[in-house]
């Protein structure tokens, strides 16, 4: 919520919407063969370990295309399974939440791009990889 100056209240955490499959593609340890069960081992990482190198509270919300789509959340972990393309659902839920500061997860450079312009920070897959 924002305070009546339309500061971002600092009761909210912060949003972390990670990448799923960009986080996913960037280790090749053959997420390929199994989508779904490498998306629910990430989810799972998240869920147990938070964002590595990170204290302050966050809202995760992990994003989901493709074969992964199904996955389910978790304590700790919302997962979002994108009606179409994981990039544009990114997008949405940072632009439906611009009374909140938001983190981006992912590598994707137009992706990046995109959810800058709305005022969204963003950092790499190592954020959520470690």
């Amino acid at each position: 919520m924002d305070d009546v100056h339309g500061v971002p209240d600092q009761d909210d955490p912060l949003l972390a919407i990670v990448d799923c499959a960009n986080v996913m593609g960037s280790r090749p340890d053959g997420w390929w063969k199994d989508r779904k069960g490498a998306a629910e081992r990430l989810r799972d990482r998240l869920a147990s370990e938070g964002l590595p190198g990170r204290t302050d509270p966050a809202e995760i919300v992990l994003v989901v295309e493709g074969a992964a789509r199904g996955v389910e959340s978790v304590p700790g972990v919302r997962v979002e399974s994108a009606p179409g393309s994981g990039d544009d659902w990114i997008v949405e839920l940072v632009a439906g939440s611009a009374d909140r500061d938001r983190l981006v997860v992912t590598a994707d450079r137009e992706l990046r791009r995109r959810v800058g312009a709305l005022g969204a920070d963003v950092a790499g897959p190592r954020t959520a990889l470690g």
